[in-house]
């Protein structure tokens, strides 16, 4: 199913995530597109904070992956943009659909053979000033009772 959101602030954003995460199975991935700023670790912050996570998630361009395991489940947060041209075969697979947590990863299209086939796909678009676009698309998981 497709849902399309608009998101008026940045809180908005970190309140939809929030309330996805609340309801992800285990072994959840979630593939996020967005230009630079456009506010998917505004919107990964949200999922953390519905994990009950209390470390401080910031994107993690130059590590690759950032794991956090303070929470009710881990997160693992990958942004493959620095692995385009180069062999992704570096142990990601170890982590995308981690078995009690949830996997984020940034910039998808660049480890395409280590997706998922029932990956959520988030598109956020920048529209000017703090709104924001968002298109979910979720093969298996139903997003209706958080999404109005």
């Amino acid at each position: 199913m497709t849902y399309e959101i608009f998101s008026n602030s940045s809180s908005f954003t970190m309140e939809l995530g929030e309330k996805i995460a609340n309801i992800l199975p285990d072994g959840s991935t979630i593939c996020f597109d967005g230009d630079l700023g456009a506010g998917k670790t505004t919107f990964v912050r949200g999922l953390a904070k519905g994990l009950n996570i209390s470390d401080v998630v910031q994107s993690p361009t130059f590590n690759i992956m950032k794991v956090y395991f303070k929470g009710d489940r881990p997160l693992i947060h990958i942004d493959a943009y620095r692995l385009a041209d180069i062999n992704p075969d570096i142990g990601l697979d170890e982590y995308i659909g981690y078995e009690n947590g949830i996997t984020v990863i940034e910039w998808p299209q660049f480890i395409k053979e280590l997706i998922p086939s029932n990956a959520i796909e988030i598109n956020i678009q920048h529209m000017g000033d703090d709104k924001r676009k968002i298109v979910i698309d979720s093969k298996d998981v139903d997003l209706s009772s958080v999404i109005k």
